[in-house]
């Protein structure tokens, strides 16, 4: 008898301990317990730590309370400059209903992914490449103002969204790549003759301060030849400049002699006037010169000929030969 209480008490023990095995649920720091009582829900979500619940009635849903980092896959769309792009982005979003994220939604990652894709994909069409680029803050903003608005019903609260990368056409990044090195190329234009311009205006300045005193283009060439010296080449190529020649000829000038006496300048001839007649010119003959007779008259035969007389006159009458 005492032995079929004994048994009896300690099966009751076993059952009591294996139904208080299965009552008890622990709870995590970062989970909440939603409770399922024949599937209702009962009372506020659990707080964490121990709980306990009735076994094979009751069913206790546990919820991730902490940030979800969920990557968006890449979109491909039409920018509104007709660009294609494709965009990637990532969402960081948590529950903070963990009743309504379960009950309200299959599931909310889901839910969250799909959301924010056709969000990225409406940022996109809305943009232009330059905002893609250069102004992602904005974009950010709007990209989590548009998936925070279903998902409040939904029990999550998306904290931050950010855009990681743009992927052009190559295409494209070889055009974006000539404008630039064109900008840039146009800065540097623009630098070079800023320069030229300010030195020019220098060089303008110089001229004029040598022009005023001619000494210092003479110390200008000297220095000039100073600092060609110094690089120990063996042929000097010395450029003399006009101006240089010019101070020199004025120099020698000014240290001529001085004791000759200043020549009377002639008087200028009195212009003749109408009144006063002028004499005639009486035609002069000239002499009769043989020396001019030859030169003008015929020529001599015999003289050119280098023969006396005789043998040219019968050489005019042409007789024949002994």
């Amino acid at each position: 008898m005492w032995e079929l209480v004994i048994t009896l008490v300690a099966v009751i023990a076993v059952l009591g301990l294996i139904s208080l095995a299965a009552a008890m649920r622990v709870i995590k720091q970062y989970e909440r317990g939603v409770l399922f009582r024949l599937g209702r829900i009962t009372g506020e979500p659990r707080s964490p730590g121990l709980t306990l619940i009735i076994p094979f009635v009751d069913r206790l849903h546990k919820m991730n309370m902490q940030i979800v980092t969920l990557p968006i896959p890449a979109q491909e769309g039409i920018t509104r400059d007709n660009v294609t792009v494709r965009v990637d982005a990532v969402v960081y979003f948590r529950v903070v209903e963990p009743t309504d994220a379960l009950v309200r939604v299959e599931d909310y990652r889901f839910a969250v992914s799909q959301m924010a894709q056709t969000s990225l994909r409406s940022i996109i069409g809305k943009s232009d490449l330059d905002d893609l680029l250069s102004n992602r803050e904005k974009l950010n903003e709007g990209l989590e103002l548009m998936i925070d608005s279903p998902a409040v019903g939904w029990g999550v609260q998306i904290d931050r969204v950010e855009i990681k990368d743009v992927s052009l056409p190559d295409t494209m990044k070889r055009s974006m790549a000539r404008q630039a090195e064109a900008d840039r190329e146009r800065r540097a234009r623009i630098i070079n003759a800023d320069a030229e311009y300010q030195a020019s205006k220098k060089l303008a300045q110089a001229a004029q301060q040598m022009a005023d005193t001619p000494t210092a283009l003479q110390l200008r060439l000297l220095q000039t030849v100073m600092a060609v010296s110094a690089e120990k080449n063996s042929t000097l190529v010395l450029p003399i400049p006009v101006e240089l020649l010019h101070f020199l000829e004025r120099g020698a000038r000014d240290g001529q002699p001085t004791d000759r006496k200043p020549e009377k300048p002639e008087e200028p001839e009195k212009p003749v006037t109408s009144e006063e007649p002028v004499p005639e010119i009486a035609p002069v003959e000239e002499p009769a010169s043989p020396y001019l007779d030859a030169l003008t008259g015929p020529p001599d035969l015999g003289a050119v000929l280098d023969q006396p007389p005789e043998r040219v006159a019968h050489a005019e009458g042409r007789p024949e030969q002994p």
